[in-house]
């Protein structure tokens, strides 16, 4: 058997490395090279530039067909690293501050104790390194590069920390585990004009104001009162000078769904409402309206596997709701059955949250995630009677 303590300490430093060395989304050439490297000094058979800077191990034994898939996301997040650890980010505006850096080395940790050991499987594992999921749709991106037609996967699972979640927890749930991510760009224009003269104006400034009003009225009077949706505005820009009424202003956000038919309801009203704009202050508005990524939606049966195996690796809990956040997985779960899994790390009572400056992936549940992929894999290709 594999002793996996005795790999855990030189994770722990390649995780480090990682996090010292962050990359965004389809520029992670340095990171996609590491992982390869290891992965081969496993004596995995590697993949390159798939989707860009996509990584694929294959690990094969024994000779039954099947396959599943185990992915962990690669790219970092465009934000000033707060920590002060001594393997803090060396590149500013650019940090590991989603915990990807953790799930690579539990993955790579994966398969390194599985090309060890592959005794207990029967198939073949996909090592999935996927690049760009922070809004940019690497495994859309990896999907069209024929992800699946090259690496064949009966099942795929993701892993994901979950600060919110005591260390050593393991938490999905079969259905809809995150939300669908659409966000909208509204350009309103106008005639702009002196302060002084507002009545010779065509006032972008004051449309934005009322179209910001009349957008969160949609959640609370056009979606079902069941309905979890979520519709925020974050963005409002227009004008230079005090004494200067724009000509032009800006009003963007995003909106976050779990139904398509309450998906497509805020969108036809939020059209609507700017057609009132445009003819209550005239002005025209150009809506941009981007449905980025779609809900991640969990196979029933791959969720409650899931759950029977987390209960023998860590801690199982049922999730009892999505969350509102999004994740590209969400991809490859409409094209491959399987499920995400969220692996609590939080530590005290108010651990960073995700996307947070101070943020910092918990080695402690390394081993953890470690096992979870190693149990995931033996479980779907355990051999047959």
């Amino acid at each position: 058997m594999t002793d996996i303590a005795a790999l855990l300490a030189p994770l722990v430093a390649l995780r480090h490395d990682i996090h010292a060395h962050p990359e965004l989304g389809f520029a992670e050439h340095r990171t996609a090279r590491v992982i390869a490297d290891a992965l081969r000094a496993a004596g995995l058979e590697v993949h390159e530039g798939i989707g860009g800077t996509g990584v694929v191990g294959v690990l094969r034994h024994g000779s039954s067909s099947r396959t599943v898939g185990l992915r962990a996301d690669m790219d970092a997040l465009p934000i000033d690293e707060k920590t002060g650890l001594p393997y803090a980010s060396r590149h500013e505006g650019c940090f590991h501050g989603c915990g990807h850096d953790g799930h690579m080395a539990m993955l790579l940790g994966a398969a390194q104790a599985l090309a060890a050991d592959p005794s207990g499987i029967d198939g073949t594992v996909h090592f999935i390194f996927q690049p760009a999921e922070e809004g940019q749709g690497g495994a859309r991106a990896m999907i069209e590069d024929g992800l699946f037609e090259r690496f064949p996967c009966d099942r795929v699972y993701a892993l994901h920390n979950w600060p919110a979640l005591p260390a050593g927890t393991i938490a999905t749930r079969a259905g809809a585990i995150m939300g669908a991510a659409d966000k909208f760009h509204i350009t309103l224009r106008g005639r702009g004009g002196h302060a002084a003269v507002p009545h010779d104006t065509n006032d972008t400034l004051l449309a934005a104001a009322s179209l910001v009003q009349q957008l969160n009225t949609i959640i609370a009077r056009n979606a079902p009162a069941s309905a979890n949706a979520v519709l925020s505005v974050t963005q409002i820009h227009g004008g230079h000078a005090h004494n200067v009424i724009p000509g032009e202003a800006m009003v963007a956000g995003t909106v976050r769904t779990f139904d398509p038919a309450v998906q497509d309801r805020i969108e036809e009203r939020m059209r609507q409402i700017i057609a009132g704009i445009e003819a209550g202050f005239e002005v025209s508005a150009e809506l941009d309206y981007d449905r980025y990524y779609p809900a991640t939606i969990n196979d029933p049966d791959a969720a409650e596997d899931a759950l029977t195996i987390a209960a023998i690796v860590g801690t199982a809990h049922r999730a009892p709701e999505p969350a509102a956040t999004s994740e590209d997985f969400s991809f490859m779960l409409q094209v491959r059955p399987g499920a995400y899994i969220w692996l609590g790390q939080g530590v005290g009572e108010s651990p960073a949250p995700l996307h947070n400056p101070h943020y910092d992936f918990n080695d402690a549940v390394l081993e953890t995630g470690l096992r979870l992929h190693l149990a995931l894999a033996r479980h779907w290709l355990a051999p047959q009677e």
